[in-house]
């Protein structure tokens, strides 16, 4: 087995502007999100994201993050942004998200509690978006993510068939600790990480961003060298 076998996905979120965008794609990013809730800090116009994503080369995908957005607001942001992924990170059901994607893939953001006496079934959430192609897994805070807060990855259950996004306060320190823990739970894992590369809220640093996507596989390479040590300390 080799680091390829587990190679996690990476998603930078929250981008604002060019040089943002330079950056993530030239540390080696999957991914870049594009906040379309207007309350967020790092909120930008379907127009500026068509902009941005406009800098992605090919086999980098943009992300349209939403919050509880309507289908017709949904319907004119994928118009400027024709080759993105959908990310629902409000209330939405499972219907209104299959509506709102009118046959676009997208995740659903489960929100985690922070207090570990308060009940998050996984297994739950995911049967009940069966529709999404990833479940993102972010911490329950105030507002809709972005919080910098990560919650307790031990308390998540195995779910072997899940693709699962693993977010909410990931930083260059501890996502390597993050990705070894819920990995071998899951079927697929991506890391989203948007507050823990930024120099101020909607600001990136490129150096964090490369020390976020270095620690991230240093990770793969961990578990590709002993995934079986690694599954009996989770």
């Amino acid at each position: 087995m080799n680091a390829l076998d587990h190679r996690t996905r990476i998603k930078i979120c929250g981008l604002t502007r060019e040089q943002d965008v330079d950056a993530a794609v030239a540390a080696g990013a999957d991914a870049v999100g594009f906040v379309q809730y207007e309350q967020s800090p790092r909120f930008v116009s379907a127009a500026r994201a068509g902009e941005l994503a406009r800098r992605l080369p090919p086999f980098i995908t943009p992300v349209l993050l939403f919050v509880n957005a309507s289908p017709d607001t949904v319907r004119r942001a994928c118009e400027l942004v024709p080759a993105a992924m959908l990310q629902f990170h409000g209330d939405e059901t499972p219907g209104q998200c299959v509506a709102a994607a009118a046959g676009r893939p997208f995740m659903r953001a489960a929100r985690v509690p922070l207090d570990p006496s308060q009940p998050f079934d996984l297994l739950e959430f995911v049967s009940r978006y069966s529709q999404a192609n990833a479940i993102l897994l972010d911490a329950l805070v105030d507002g809709y993510g972005g919080g910098g807060k990560a919650f307790d990855w031990s308390r998540l259950a195995p779910s072997a068939d899940s693709h699962l996004v693993l977010s909410g306060g990931l930083t260059p320190a501890n996502v390597t600790d993050g990705i070894v823990q819920v990995r071998p739970r899951c079927k697929t894992l991506a890391v989203d990480v948007s507050s823990g590369v930024e120099s101020s809220k909607g600001i990136k640093d490129a150096e964090k961003i490369h020390q976020f996507v270095a620690a991230v596989r240093a990770a793969d390479v961990l578990l590709a060298r002993s995934p079986h040590a690694l599954l009996s300390s989770t």
